[in-house]
């Protein structure tokens, strides 16, 4: 088959396509002839080296949809020539509030979705939505439940709160701006593009200010003229995570899902316990959580933003787009 294949952690220009040998499913997995893979930032921290216990050659990609082609020897047949999208969590465990430490995620260190096939469980299998493409149905797993899981689970956002989105653009981003405004918040967001906010407020953001700008918190305050902003959504880390204890109203909620510009250099302690703040963590989702995600899309027929197609051949270019942090939605692989 072909696939993309990372030998040597560097530039994009590392990702090269070649053959490699078809997957052979276990017992309780399938195969999948993928039609479409869709990009991640956790596919350019490995190939960039920054990711734990990274294990070369490996085939990056998370996030898939195809058609189901072969099966283990303890698979129902009836999943051949099914079109199905992949959930890319594999193993999250009993506990609905942590997963447990032998989870993985698809890519690294299991071969992931660069490829025309990939061996995946049965059980992280679900039908693809009839009313999406197979590009929209790849670009959905990994960011999407991500934002669930953070909106819903963990911010537990409400009909008429505010809720500031940090770095709209990238894909868990406008994922959980879809669905805090599906369960009737107001949102505004932060962006290092002028161009990027003034598309966010095309889908219904009351606005947004530029974190680039030195005094952007007291834009963003001017912009909530004195709506409190009851929920942060945070996919940044560093600088970004600091102001937000200075921005977030009292009794509020901060859900951090990322690290984009590193580690918090200086966190006010006071902050915390005088607003009576709460502040969680969160990644990925559990089983329950990917197929609630897949309801509500469909409940409220949304659709995944996407970006840019690439051809498979063109991983590193589709890589080059991502780290220049040019794109406004999902970027996707077409495999032919």
């Amino acid at each position: 088959m072909k696939a993309i294949v990372l030998r040597e952690l560097g530039e994009p220009n590392k990702l090269r396509s070649e053959e490699a040998p078809e997957p052979i499913p276990g017992p309780l997995e399938v195969v999948v002839r993928l039609k479409a893979a869709a990009l991640n930032h956790r596919d350019l921290w490995i190939r960039q080296g920054l990711y734990a216990d990274i294990q070369l050659p490996i085939i990056l990609g998370s996030d898939g949809s195809g058609e189901v082609v072969a099966l283990g020897s303890k698979v129902s047949t009836t999943l051949v020539g099914q079109p199905v999208l992949i959930n890319p969590c594999l193993d999250w465990g009993p506990n609905p509030r942590v997963h447990q430490p032998k989870m993985r995620i698809l890519g690294m260190p299991t071969n992931g979705t660069y490829a025309q096939l990939v061996a995946v469980p049965a059980a992280n299998l679900r039908p693809k939505p009839q009313v999406l493409s197979f590009e929209e149905a790849a670009a959905l797993p990994l960011a999407a439940m991500t934002a669930y899981r953070v909106v819903v689970t963990k911010a537990k956002v409400r009909p008429g709160e505010t809720v500031l989105v940090n770095g709209i653009g990238g894909g868990v981003a406008i994922f959980a701006m879809q669905l805090a405004q599906a369960v009737g918040a107001q949102i505004v967001v932060t962006s290092g593009s002028e161009a990027k906010i003034h598309r966010a407020c095309k889908m219904g953001a009351l606005g947004g200010v530029n974190y680039h700008d030195t005094d952007w918190s007291r834009k963003l305050r001017r912009l909530l003229d004195g709506r409190p902003l009851a929920v942060i959504l945070d996919g940044s880390g560093g600088n970004m995570l600091e102001k937000a204890l200075e921005l977030i109203a009292p009794a509020g909620r901060i859900v951090s899902y990322g690290a984009t510009l590193g580690a918090i250099k200086q966190i006010e302690v006071r902050r915390i316990f005088w607003k009576q703040l709460t502040i969680m963590g969160s990644t990925m989702a559990t089983p329950h959580e990917f197929d609630a995600f897949l309801q509500l899309y469909s409940e409220r027929q949304l659709r995944p933003l996407i970006d840019q197609v690439f051809p498979l051949e063109e991983a590193s270019l589709a890589h080059q787009r991502m780290e220049k942090a040019q794109q406004f939605g999902k970027i996707v692989l077409a495999i032919s």
